[in-house]
């Protein structure tokens, strides 16, 4: 029999998925200067219906994701689907500047959404759903919020 050399196993597939929203710098002016950390927003899922979004700031970018993905398990939420892979009814949410509407559609249609609606419905397993972004706001942490909001509101 041989032996397996260590580190050579089959990885397992990790729990959730996770794409990045947003990596920005941010500085806060202290005595002596500006002192730079980094704010990342992440997504996470597991493409059965449940979600979770967050933003965490650390002193590096690995630090601020490690960080966001911790902060985004912990709010993570379900998300009622129907058997076509769609949500069950029409809901309209608002979240500071930002309000957005979301409507099921028909099989096949594909996840017609932009910006983070588009990746929050997509780690979440909806299959086929229209998003529209009604407010002017180009602001990716309150649409993401919004969508958060909204997603949570559905009721089978």
């Amino acid at each position: 029999m041989r032996k397996k050399r260590p580190g050579t196993q089959k990885r397992e597939k990790p729990e959730f998925e996770q794409k990045l929203i947003d990596l920005r710098r941010v500085a806060r002016v202290m005595a002596g200067g500006r002192r730079f950390s980094f704010r990342a927003s992440l997504v996470i899922g597991n493409r059965k219906g449940d979600v979770g979004f967050a933003s965490a700031k650390g002193v590096d970018t690995a630090l601020a994701i490690e960080k966001a993905f911790k902060q985004a398990r912990k709010h993570m939420i379900r998300v009622p689907l129907t058997k076509e892979g769609t949500i069950p009814h029409e809901v309209f949410a608002k979240h500071a500047g930002s309000r957005l509407l979301l409507k099921p559609a028909r099989k096949g249609r594909g996840v017609m959404a932009g910006g983070p609606i588009r990746v929050i419905c997509d780690l979440a397993g909806i299959q086929d759903i229209t998003g529209k972004i009604l407010s002017r706001s180009t602001n990716k942490l309150n649409n993401a919020l919004a969508t958060m909001k909204a997603l949570e509101k559905l009721k089978m």
